[in-house]
């Protein structure tokens, strides 16, 4: 009986110490656990980072993760979408006869500052970090491309400001032939499509009249011929020839696309 009684005792002392190790180990799987969840905590914040960007009326402060992006990444793709949206490239804005004989005259030096710049910007773009995805990728190439053109064109206006022949044979004159034909032709003709031109600024202008009037009075200039070059270059060969550039269009379609990079945005906007 005594034997029995120690058996049981035993078993009960047994039991005891397999429910305490038990214990002990669940309470170890909690707390690795714990710490486990700890660490996806901690790391999902430090995932979480902000980008600080403005746009025209607006300082914004995006949220994305960087676990998806980088900060290189999201810049890259700030200027691609916000700061690269305009011309790309500088050069002199010809509207007068003074300035006519500048751009003939300094007509080297422009060139190569232009050459420079659209070396530089070049650089500038191909090394640009962008989201590594379809579109922001194509983007980029798109815009290249159209930095490229843009140059040329730039070039081949500069210099048909001394030698309207160069647009000749540019591929930019496509659909622009009758400017072509008028500067490379005899004054009557040249004035004719000067004319033509004056006419048709005038109805797209708020104050057609002006437009005319102007138009007469640079007629009877000495330096007529002067109008005439300035404004079938720069109002009629340049505006039609630059529809002929290839643009990546900065548009609605755009700005969601970049947007859509953020968890989410704070802005603060002045009143347009």
């Amino acid at each position: 009986m005594r034997i029995w009684i120690s058996s049981i005792l035993l078993l009960a002392a047994l039991s005891c110490t397999k429910e305490a190790t038990t214990s002990r180990n669940t309470a170890s799987k909690d707390s690795v656990s714990t710490t486990e969840a700890q660490k996806d905590s901690l790391k999902t914040g430090q995932d979480k980072q902000t980008f600080n960007f403005v746009t025209e009326l607006c300082d914004n402060k995006g949220l994305y993760d960087s676990s998806k992006y980088s900060q290189e990444e999201i810049e890259g793709t700030y200027k691609l979408w916000f700061q690269y949206s305009g011309l790309l490239l500088s050069k002199p804005s010809v509207f007068k006869p003074e300035t006519l004989q500048e751009v003939r005259r300094d007509k080297d030096k422009i060139l190569a500052k232009l050459a420079q710049g659209f070396a530089e910007k070049k650089k500038a773009l191909e090394s640009l970090k962008v989201v590594n995805d379809p579109y922001w990728q194509n983007s980029k190439a798109q815009k290249i491309q159209e930095l490229i053109l843009e140059y040329e064109f730039d070039k081949t206006e500069i210099l048909a400001f001394s030698d309207p022949s160069i647009l000749l044979n540019s591929k930019f004159s496509k659909n622009c032939e009758n400017f072509v034909r008028a500067l490379n032709s005899d004054e009557d003709v040249m004035i004719d499509e000067w004319r033509k031109l004056r006419i048709q600024m005038s109805k797209k202008n708020g104050s057609p009249e002006r437009v005319m009037d102007e138009f007469e009075n640079n007629l009877h200039a000495q330096n007529r011929n002067e109008y005439a070059i300035v404004d079938l270059i720069t109002f009629g060969w340049g505006n039609c020839a630059n529809n002929n550039i290839k643009r990546i269009e900065h548009d609605e379609k755009m700005m969601k696309a970049f947007n859509s990079l953020f968890i989410k945005i704070d802005s603060k906007c002045d009143e347009p």
